[in-house]
């Protein structure tokens, strides 16, 4: 998994303004669908690994420069990179291009942190670990 991940995503009409432009909240939303198919990619279900090894991901911080809009029935692709592996969090650039283009259209720079079931830090797991460690930057 070292090269970025990529999730396609179509601009449906619910996702825009009244004027057909994304709403400013649903690059969250493709974001985190993104990063979740990320993780299953690599054999990672996130319930499953809540219930059994009492570990979640939340999102610790989250920066957000939205550069240019998208627009109803835009073909988009999420690119996620992963950037940093620390003890207890994954740091992380996601972008928000259209497909067949390579300017972002929004960039998203993340600290993801693992918390056990009481929301306290929790460590990756080495799985985690051997996943991400592939897709960090050497």
């Amino acid at each position: 998994m070292s090269e970025p991940f990529r999730f396609p995503v179509r601009v449906y009409y619910e996702d825009t303004d009244a004027g057909g432009v994304v709403y400013h909240a649903n690059y969250l939303r493709y974001a985190e669908r993104a990063r979740t198919e990320f993780l299953r990619a690599g054999g990672v279900e996130q319930r499953e690994m809540r219930e059994a090894e009492d570990f979640a991901f939340v999102v610790r911080r989250c920066t957000v420069d939205y550069r240019a809009p998208a627009v109803l029935d835009d073909a988009l692709e999420v690119v996620t990179r992963i950037t940093g592996v620390r003890g207890a969090a994954l740091e992380a650039v996601q972008e928000v291009i259209r497909q067949g283009e390579t300017e972002p259209l929004v960039v998203l720079d993340l600290v993801i942190a693992g918390v056990n079931g009481r929301g306290r830090p929790a460590r990756l797991p080495q799985r985690i670990r051997d996943l991400v460690g592939a897709a960090a930057p050497a």
